[in-house]
């Protein structure tokens, strides 16, 4: 069998280096170099994830979407495969305690002004469950904690509001992204007997409309755009307006209007209990469906940096850079 062709970093998303960080200080030397502003953003992968996968799964959003933060990935022991669903699961739980570590050592550095948190799937839950630990340890999250952007969430409904509210108050801006047409979704959702999964609501109908507009969360609704994941479970960064929608807009606490956002017809968002297109278009239907613009790496430029991985998990990779 013929060696697949190595990636071109001129044109691909590649790997061209990995150094060891192996002590805090260390760390925080690396950070102060890479800084942007103080921000951060957390990337914690899903379910079903390599680890390589995650890696430029991250570079993606970075590039795509012009974020001026500094990214950093949670990695968590992710078996790789679809049928370590359990598997994965108990991973998460093995894996909280460190990323609530992680986080707080963030928010203890002086240089960090705020932290992002973006998790996907499985990953969602592995969120909520560090940040409910820490609300139950301080008696609410880090101040420096500001917005928590869910794609897809894998959790239970009843259990998510169980974690939002033991996590105290104040809490940060929350953000879903969630479709109706998540397989991924529907099949967690036969696993665990039939329980409806955050990812999976429709948000503009009751009771979940009433009920985010009480907690102060946004959805986004992105069942009608259309995707290459035949599971529809990866939408979130599949378009580049709607990874850009992340990094330009929502890490920077931009509230969301019809009128200052531009990602074609047809995203439905839920904001304050009001349904709202978020698009160019006034009065387009909600039912329209995105037109998805794909954007190739330009000849000649170079990929985004990655930025450092955080992990304390020994099952894990190493703090690399």
């Amino acid at each position: 069998m013929a060696e697949a062709p190595a990636s071109d970093p001129a044109t691909d998303f590649a790997v061209t280096r990995v150094n060891q960080i192996a002590t805090l200080a260390q760390g925080r030397a690396w950070f102060q170099t890479h800084d942007q502003g103080g921000h951060a953003l957390v990337f914690i992968h899903g379910f079903n994830n390599k680890y390589e996968d995650s890696v430029f799964r991250l570079a993606q959003i970075v590039h795509d979407s012009g974020m001026q933060a500094t990214p950093m990935l949670f990695t968590w022991p992710s078996r790789a495969q679809l049928t370590g669903y359990e598997y994965d699961k108990e991973s998460t739980n093995y894996s909280r305690t460190a990323l609530e570590q992680s986080l707080r050592v963030l928010a203890e550095d002086k240089s960090i002004k705020d932290i992002t948190i973006l998790a996907h799937s499985m990953g969602t839950w592995l969120a909520m469950e560090s940040l409910r630990q820490m609300g139950i340890r301080d008696g609410h999250v880090s101040s420096k904690i500001r917005d928590v952007i869910l794609a897809s969430p894998d959790i239970d409904v009843e259990v998510f509001a169980k974690q939002f509210v033991e996590m105290g108050a104040p809490r940060p801006k929350f953000t879903i992204f969630v479709s109706q047409d998540d397989r991924a979704l529907a099949l967690s959702s036969f696993i665990t007997g039939g329980i409806q999964r955050v990812g999976a609501i429709n948000p503009a109908e009751e009771p979940y409309r009433s009920r985010l507009e009480r907690a102060g969360i946004t959805a986004i609704d992105l069942t009608k755009v259309k995707s290459g994941d035949r599971l529809n479970h990866g939408k979130f960064a599949e378009s580049p307006e709607i990874v850009q929608l992340i990094g330009q807009r929502l890490m920077t606490g931009q509230t969301l209007t019809d009128s200052n956002i531009t990602l074609g017809d047809g995203v439905a968002a839920v904001v304050g209990g009001t349904v709202r297109t978020v698009g160019t278009v006034a009065g387009a239907a909600v039912a329209a469906p995105l037109t998805i613009v794909e954007h190739p790496l330009p000849p000649g430029k170079k990929p985004a940096d990655v930025g450092q991985t955080l992990t304390e998990d020994p099952q894990s990779k190493p703090l690399t850079q």
